[in-house]
């Protein structure tokens, strides 16, 4: 199905339509949002922070262009790890990659677990223009992340609890910000599009199993080979441990610190910490449309709706 461009009548005055597919981390949002896309003619944009980098490909849950099933996907693969890469920079391009689709009369569908960056997109918030401050950015990267997430939660105790603590870089930007203006606000705008967001829910224990079988699947597929290549690729130990947890607990196992029963343990635990902290970014919006096992025919019936 195609989605149908609205009447001459109400061109000015209809905003674009997007769905949106949400939930914690491997709770099923990629077999979703390729279903929907392609019973609604659809393309997908990766909203996850990290799929956005090159190489970076098993230790980011990245679908493989086989797992694709010929559905267009965007913003994935787009820049070197070294590099560095904001939700004002998701923004654009995801913002670019909508205006393509639609222009194309396809449905975008967005897709992923870094609701900020989701938010972001779609005008609910904007986060204030704060220059760079090179002195205090040397004095903070000389600080582990459990001392910068520390500082944060001491003294922005409210956006500590939306972050990656283990991630420095935003760590930094977040001390940066908050050194001069005392928090990090959130600034709520108006919303760019029509949009339909679907939550995909889970529970505890379910999350938790399926958190292993990734973990295993990972290593069956070669996360310890990825690791090798990237170091050998010139991607430091510094910036693999910026980009996530996983990544740091590959490089433990990799370097033999630890067996791989404890790194499916830990990657267990992190990924249980890390999905509490999403389900409750996702309970603050009542809009969502939540479906669980056996609900798929739900979702495609209120999405038939929403498209009119």
């Amino acid at each position: 199905m195609r989605v149908r461009p609205p009447p001459e009548a109400h061109m000015q005055t209809m905003k674009p339509k997007v769905l949106v597919i949400l939930g914690a981390t491997a709770s099923g949002k990629t077999s979703l949002s390729l279903k929907l896309a392609k019973e609604f003619s659809g393309e997908i944009i990766s909203a996850d922070s990290r799929q956005v980098y090159k190489e970076l490909t098993i230790g980011t849950g990245k679908i493989t262009p086989e797992e694709m099933q010929g559905i267009p996907h965007h913003t994935i693969n787009m820049i070197p790890p070294m590099d560095v890469y904001n939700a004002s920079d998701f923004k654009s391009d995801a913002s670019s990659a909508i205006d393509d689709i639609i222009s194309r009369s396809k449905l975008p569908i967005v897709a992923g677990g870094t609701f900020f960056y989701v938010d972001t997109l779609l005008g609910r918030i904007t986060t204030p223009e704060v220059p760079p401050n090179p002195a205090l950015r040397e004095k903070l990267e000389q600080m582990s992340a459990q001392e910068l997430f520390n500082e944060l939660r001491e003294r922005d105790p409210k956006r500590a609890q939306t972050i990656d603590p283990e991630n420095s870089r935003r760590l930094v930007r977040a001390l940066e910000v908050v050194a001069v203006l005392g928090k990090v606000p959130i600034i709520p705008t108006e919303e760019h599009y029509d949009v339909l967001t679907i939550g995909i829910k889970r529970e505890k224990e379910e999350l938790r199993a399926r958190f292993k079988k990734r973990a295993q699947q990972w290593l069956e597929a070669g996360f310890m080979k990825e690791i090798e290549e990237l170091l050998a690729n010139g991607v430091t130990r510094e910036r693999l441990k910026e980009i996530g947890f996983e990544y740091t607990l590959a490089l433990e196992l990799y370097d033999n610190e630890i067996d791989e029963e404890t790194f499916l343990q830990k990657f267990v635990e992190k990924n249980w910490q890390y999905a509490k902290k999403q389900i409750g970014w996702l309970k603050k919006d009542e809009s969502i449309v939540w479906v669980g096992d056996g609900g798929v025919d739900v979702v495609s019936s209120a999405v038939q709706k929403w498209l009119g």
